[in-house]
């Protein structure tokens, strides 16, 4: 699932709006590595069936899942990106600084989806197992060992109070992998890169484990593609 930065001109408008920079930027940051058609976010296709994670992630849930909730961001950040083009069209930006809300959210939404289906796969096409050479490196070096990586993932993800992610990410400033945890849908920016992210959110898990969330984080590493994760760290 291929994915690429798009600049459209209803971003350029927001960056212009007349708001402040902390609102705005999360906002348009959440747009980068989306995929687009015809200035249209689009819902990314996967590379494996939605029955293949079983009986780790039941079937049921990944369709819901990726037709449902992840085509709600899709649709939420197209409407914003409409409303902030007509807001620009009529020179109102201050209205178009107001969508920021909306767009970080869907925007960041869409962003962190296609991330996580990245971020799986089924057993016979590289899910589970550990992680192996430069990434297996950098885990031992900057956390000890993957079980610790585990560990501390799995106790970030138990900790999010309401809805959010748990994140591996590759910080480019001081060189490190971290652990960082993000509320609702806010994207990972600046010089934090997402490697791996796992969805605490209810509708990642609930039909399946219902409020047991902690055998849904345990029984997710058995479909992660550390492939993928290696080759995002490979990139930055």
């Amino acid at each position: 699932m291929a994915t690429t930065l798009f600049r459209a001109p209803t971003v350029r408008a927001a960056l212009r709006a007349r708001a402040s920079a902390s609102s705005v930027k999360p906002a348009v940051a959440a747009l980068a590595s989306t995929t687009f058609t015809r200035g249209k976010a689009t819902l990314p296709d996967l590379s494996y069936d939605y029955g293949e994670l079983e009986p780790h992630i039941s079937g049921k849930i990944m369709e819901l899942h990726h037709k449902g909730h992840h085509q709600a961001y899709v649709n939420g950040l197209n409407s914003a990106l409409e409303t902030i083009e007509e807001a620009k069209a009529k020179g109102d930006y201050i209205q178009a600084a107001a969508v920021a809300p909306l767009l970080n959210f869907n925007g960041g939404g869409h962003k962190n989806h296609s991330l996580f289906w990245e971020n799986l796969a089924p057993s016979n096409k590289g899910g589970g197992g550990e992680p192996e050479g430069a990434l297996k490196s950098a885990i031992d070096k900057d956390f000890g060992s993957f079980g610790t990586l585990q560990t501390q993932i799995n106790t970030a993800l138990a900790g999010i109070q309401g809805s959010g992610w748990a994140w591996l990410v590759k910080d480019k400033s001081a060189g490190t992998l971290q652990v960082i945890t993000k509320p609702n849908q806010d994207p990972v920016t600046g010089n934090l890169i997402p490697l791996l992210g796992i969805d605490a959110w209810e509708h990642a898990y609930y039909l399946q484990y219902q409020n047991r969330k902690a055998e849904y984080f345990k029984a997710i590493w058995n479909v992660i593609n550390w492939g993928t994760v290696a080759q995002r760290l490979e990139k930055v």
